[in-house]
């Protein structure tokens, strides 16, 4: 995950900080050089290093922190304030036109991942009830005009082309086209470079020109560091960009850029790619991405992923499960809507003090196993494990590919579960009474 070598560092020094109980100038010195070379080593800007470390250690060093009891969490609340202003404050979405098509351009190097990014934009809008139109002005890259269409399949979007013809003549027919055919929302995939040349800005410039662009997103690799706020000045200064697309967040990235961007540039990340499935874009929020980095966790983000995968009606008949016990069914499909949510290592990520879990406590294989072993039962066995005997559970594990002792290992812990939702449903119960849960495996 992106941050995780940077989160790791700010943890150590934290836990430096709060082992001293009162500070002194040369404990906070200390601090903020180590705090520097922790963002320097994370690829982020040498002078945005300099400041950031600076800006933290002149307000650490204000009397309401050295007096304070615990001048350690002070210092956190100042770090944790201050990667906030520099990432920009609050999330900065796009403003949408009430009278006429709102038009986005989507801009980038060749590879950053701008058609794929174009694609989920539109489906992060068609999700809001909203009629996006996509439309392919990349007409130099080999089967980009395909590409669009598939990914653009996938986020149920249609796609105006017009084969290999001039882009702007493309793009001002595509706009004609989103208007007569009551499309709220255009979104324009425009050609990349290997690097930054004259020609392909030239051609951006009047493409924005040619459709009046409301907003122009430049689309940048997380993975290739410095390079990426290198090219995000280039385009701000070239064409002007009003938002950043950064993407690649969920890999193994030291997420300097994401740090880097708004400061050198002045143009704010408004969006972040966590994932290659086309609903793996984010709004960017700075402060949750703060939170994230110092290892504090994003409850929020989860909470808004869980209202997006989870039925609520489905949820609903759930709750009233909870009172009598639910089977192996109901189970799969919570797994199954679990799953909807993200990747695993995402989800803990979020959770306060999750990041600290090593990887290889995270089981991403668990889903699949119990979902194989749940599928191995028969419909009755499903609606009443009790009935699974030994020849049952050398059948099933036969079938699921796992062995007895994982089959005893879910009935067991699925008899838990049981026990304690009904437990937790009963009014007045100490839940400190309540039987232990692990996650299966």
């Amino acid at each position: 995950m992106a941050f995780e070598g940077l989160t790791g560092k700010l943890n150590g020094i934290f836990s430096k900080l709060r082992s001293r109980g009162k500070l002194t100038k040369a404990d906070i010195d200390a601090a903020m050089r180590e705090v520097r070379l922790a963002l320097l080593e994370a690829d982020v800007n040498y002078k945005v290093a300099k400041d950031f470390a600076a800006k933290v250690q002149e307000r650490s060093l204000g009397a309401e922190v050295m007096e304070s009891l615990t001048p350690a969490q002070q210092v956190i609340k100042i770090v944790n304030e201050t990667l906030t202003e520099l990432m920009g404050s609050g999330a900065r979405e796009i403003r949408l036109n009430s009278t006429k098509p709102t038009v986005i351009m989507m801009c980038g190097l060749q590879g950053s991942g701008k058609t794929t990014h174009a694609a989920k934009l539109a489906n992060m809008y068609k999700i809001k009830e909203r009629r996006p139109l996509l439309i392919a002005c990349d007409v130099y890259r080999p089967a980009a005009i395909d590409q669009l269409k598939l990914v653009g399949q996938a986020a149920k979007t249609p796609v105006f082309e017009m084969g290999q013809q001039d882009p702007v003549g493309i793009a001002k027919a595509g706009y004609a086209h989103a208007r007569d055919h009551g499309n709220d929302i255009v979104i324009i995939d425009t050609a990349g470079r290997l690097h930054i040349d004259e020609q392909l800005m030239e051609e951006l410039k009047e493409i924005k020109s040619a459709v009046n662009v409301d907003e122009t997103l430049l689309v940048v690799d997380s993975m290739t560091g410095q390079d990426a706020v290198n090219v995000a000045k280039s385009f701000s200064e070239d064409i002007g960009i009003d938002g950043v697309v950064i993407t690649k967040l969920d890999g193994d990235t030291r997420g300097g850029a994401a740090l880097s961007v708004l400061e050198v540039t002045g143009t704010p990340i408004k969006f972040a790619g966590i994932g290659e499935k086309i609903d793996d874009l984010e709004v960017f929020h700075p402060d949750r991405m703060a939170s994230r980095i110092l290892g504090m966790g994003d409850v929020l983000t989860l909470i808004e992923k869980a209202e997006q995968s989870i039925d609520e009606k489905k949820a609903a008949e759930m709750m009233g499960k909870i009172k009598t016990g639910f089977d192996m069914n109901d189970l799969l499909e919570q797994l199954a809507q679990l799953r909807n949510m993200g990747n695993l290592r995402q989800l803990m990520a979020m959770m306060p003090g999750g990041a600290k879990i090593p990887d290889e406590a995270i089981d991403e294989n668990a889903f699949r196993r119990v979902e194989a072993i749940i599928c191995s039962m028969t419909p009755a066995e499903r609606s009443r494990p009790a009935i699974i005997n030994p020849s049952r559970k050398r059948r099933i594990s036969a079938g699921s590919g796992t062995s007895v002792e994982d089959v005893n290992r879910l009935l067991r812990q699925f008899e838990q579960m049981n026990k304690m939702m009904k437990m937790m449903s009963r009014p007045g119960k100490r839940r400190s009474r309540m039987p232990g849960m692990q996650f299966p495996f």
